[in-house]
């Protein structure tokens, strides 16, 4: 179970850090401020120093390594769960949180902040712009809610 873990935690971060060096080196995109791709669909350059989304933005190098300190524990637990979880769905949703978490903490310890670019909007509505580092965490806790939730009572 611990490669199943592990490996998809490195697959998680690997296409996060080169899907954001596509991003900033070869597409330009801080440049470009925004591509459009789709009618729904953009890439927005943004230099997230908050939490998810944006919350609990760390204004301050004290906060941004408060940040990094925080995450770096969270990611500790979250490797040591992996090791002790029996159960292969829940190995799979750890590795995707894992591998989101170490993404954006290398994001925030070499640039201060965490690079954002997909944008998902529907006419004037524009939802959050996020990384695949964010959407792994996503699915990862959602997963882990399914299974806690939902699949214990069946």
């Amino acid at each position: 179970m611990n490669r199943l873990g592990f490996g998809i935690a490195a697959l998680v971060f690997l296409a996060d850090q080169l899907t954001k060096y596509w991003i900033l080196a070869i597409v330009r995109l801080p440049e470009r401020g925004y591509i459009d791709v789709l009618p729904v669909f953009r890439l927005t350059y943004v230099e997230n120093i908050g939490v998810s989304m944006g919350l609990f933005r760390a204004n301050s190098d004290i906060g941004r390594w408060a940040l990094v300190a925080v995450t770096g524990l969270i990611a500790a637990a979250v490797a040591v769960w992996i090791t002790r979880e029996k159960a292969r769905t829940d190995v799979l949703a750890l590795g995707l949180v894992l591998g989101g978490a170490l993404g954006n903490i290398v994001d925030r310890v070499r640039f201060g902040y965490v690079v954002d670019f997909l944008h998902f909007f529907w006419g004037d509505r524009s939802f959050w712009v996020f990384n695949v580092a964010d959407a792994a965490i996503t699915a990862g806790v959602l997963l882990l809610l399914y299974r806690a939730l939902v699949a214990e009572r069946q």
